[in-house]
């Protein structure tokens, strides 16, 4: 049976309201109480910014992070693990004694000398005065628009910049072209991708869990419905809801990026380095990237994350390998964020300003990224996808969610641990699908893999046990092979012959097993029917 929530009531449709004003008339006055205090005119502006961006020193704490007002809408969960253990386990909880707050308040005041000293230097780099601060101020406007009170009622505080925290990431699939036809003009659209991350700034780690876009929903009034449709149903203050009560866990900030955005994202970075499982040629996804290690524009890592199609004749989960990239790709940015310079990371905001709606304010953003420096991503990035199984049922394909292993993913999220109890390599195309806190290197990712298809393995010296030994080592690959004796025994070195441009990836995965060889395309000289020829030569070690 689906999931039913408590969702009988249409969610809000508000327009969103502006604090702009309050903050230019509040950033106003405190630009005069310093001016009397004599302070420098550059300092002032820097402050100014700091004051219209999230307001007055004595109101930080808690405006660094969102104000909100009224309660949190939605059926409340009573998950174990849901808001309840959530918020007792908050030392900075509005229920903390007046001396844990105390000392809250000190921890916060020392944080903001940090937001403090990062947006100064912001200033200086901009090139200090009004116009930085102009720009601040415009950048923070078109980050937040959008932002209504729907959807910070649907957002949970936190008390402290440094508590774990949960923050939802829609991908949507209202790009400009989309957005300009006549049709789709003023609607809410589908999320094409939905994660939840759990982001702990003290810990230094990150943990992302994709949502199945078509995991099956009850969600009230609005019938059983494919969880991406929440989107379109109320915006993003109805998919944090959906969410929020789906995992059982409070969720804090949010951001929403259409298509366009994540190519410009990508492209004020400067491109992102990935390793390519599968080589994609998918129009329906915008075109072509090789298979291999390489450095990825904007056009290409849009294309890998939404390339499905690809996957689908190699292993029929096309959704599955897409998320894997997605999360593939937000690691490599991440990795690339926190390499970055200030200049580099404002140019990703404006890049983000333009494409991107949350509720995170600029000095948030580039303090976040300040504490998560010297994050290590190879053990402390933990990804995973919400466990389903698919069903076709009134001609319809829905994701049915696994209950049992849902609550215990989520359980082990909710403590920090990674939401994988184990890795989780896809054996036909090497793609990692959850990673479970340990490194994983190439060679992990190559003994993972069960190729299909069929090789040819052929004695080109004639010593004994040497096409036998080639051959188990090509068999762990999984492919299907077939043993015999070359044309002749004068081979000095194994030959890997592949016929079609797009197996050469594979011929050479084959020569890795082999731990020798030259890797060559058919031109009409070799007579072989199967997918691959290995004629082994004197290079090859086979002799026990």
């Amino acid at each position: 049976m689906p999931r039913s929530f408590n969702f009988n009531r249409r969610p809000a449709r508000k327009e969103a309201y502006d604090r702009s004003a309050y903050r230019s008339q509040h950033g106003a006055r405190a630009a005069t109480r310093r001016r009397k205090r004599g302070e420098s005119a550059e300092d002032s502006d820097a402050l100014e910014a700091m004051d219209a961006l999230y307001g007055s020193s004595e109101e930080a704490g808690s405006r660094r992070t969102r104000t909100r007002r009224g309660a949190r809408g939605g059926a409340s969960s009573d998950a174990a693990f849901g808001r309840d253990s959530y918020s007792s386990k908050n030392p900075y909880s509005r229920e903390s004694s007046n001396h844990d707050y105390g000392e809250v308040r000190k921890k916060r005041k020392r944080h903001r000398v940090a937001i403090t000293a990062l947006v100064v230097l912001l200033v200086l780099v901009l090139g200090g005065g009004g116009a930085a601060f102009a720009y601040m101020v415009t950048l923070q406007s078109s980050l937040n628009a959008g932002v209504d009170d729907a959807v910070l009622d649907a957002l949970t505080d936190v008390e402290h910049q440094n508590d774990p925290f949960y923050m939802l990431l829609m991908g949507t699939d209202g790009s400009n072209d989309r957005a300009e036809q006549s049709e789709f003009r003023g609607d809410n659209f589908r999320t094409d991708s939905l994660m939840l991350a759990r982001i702990d700034p003290t810990k230094k780690n990150v943990a992302i869990v994709s949502l199945m876009r078509d995991t099956q929903v009850d969600m009230g009034e609005y019938g059983v419905q494919k969880i991406n449709a929440a989107h379109a149903i109320g915006g993003a203050a109805y998919t944090v809801e959906v969410v929020s009560e789906l995992a059982g866990v409070p969720i804090s900030h949010y951001a929403e990026i259409n298509f366009d955005g994540f190519r410009d994202v990508v492209n004020a970075l400067g491109g992102i380095d990935v390793n390519v499982a599968v080589e994609i040629d998918d129009p329906e996804a915008g075109g072509y990237v090789a298979a291999g290690q390489q450095t990825l524009d904007g056009d290409e890592a849009l294309i890998l994350c939404r390339s499905r199609h690809t996957y689908e004749e190699i292993n029929g989960r096309g959704d599955d390998m897409r998320a894997a990239n997605q999360r593939l790709v937000i690691g490599a940015i991440l990795k690339k964020v926190l390499q970055s310079d200030v200049g580099t990371m404002m140019a990703t905001v404006q890049s983000l300003a333009t494409y991107v709606t949350t509720d995170f304010s600029i000095p948030a953003i580039l303090g976040l990224a300040n504490d998560m420096r010297g994050m290590n991503l190879e053990t402390d990035f933990y990804t995973a996808v919400n466990p389903t199984e698919s069903q076709y049922i009134d001609g319809i394909w829905w994701e049915i969610l696994d209950e049992p292993a849902w609550k215990a993913m989520m359980k082990r999220m909710d403590s920090g641990q990674p939401p994988a109890a184990e890795a989780v390599i896809d054996p036909a195309t090497g793609i990692v699908l959850a990673s479970g806190g340990e490194a994983i290197d190439d060679e992990t990712i190559r003994s993972s893999i069960r190729r299909s298809g069929t090789v040819a393995v052929r004695n080109g010296t004639g010593a004994t046990g040497v096409a036998a030994k080639a051959q188990e080592s090509v068999e762990s690959l999984g492919y299907s092979t077939t043993v015999g004796n070359a044309d002749s025994y004068k081979y000095t070195k194994t030959e890997i012959v592949y016929k079609e441009a797009k197996q050469e990836k594979y011929a050479e995965e084959i020569r890795d097993a082999l731990g020798c060889g030259e890797v060559i395309r058919d031109n009409g000289d070799y007579l072989f029917t199967t997918d691959f020829l290995v004629i082994t030569g004197a290079d090859f070690e086979g002799e026990d």
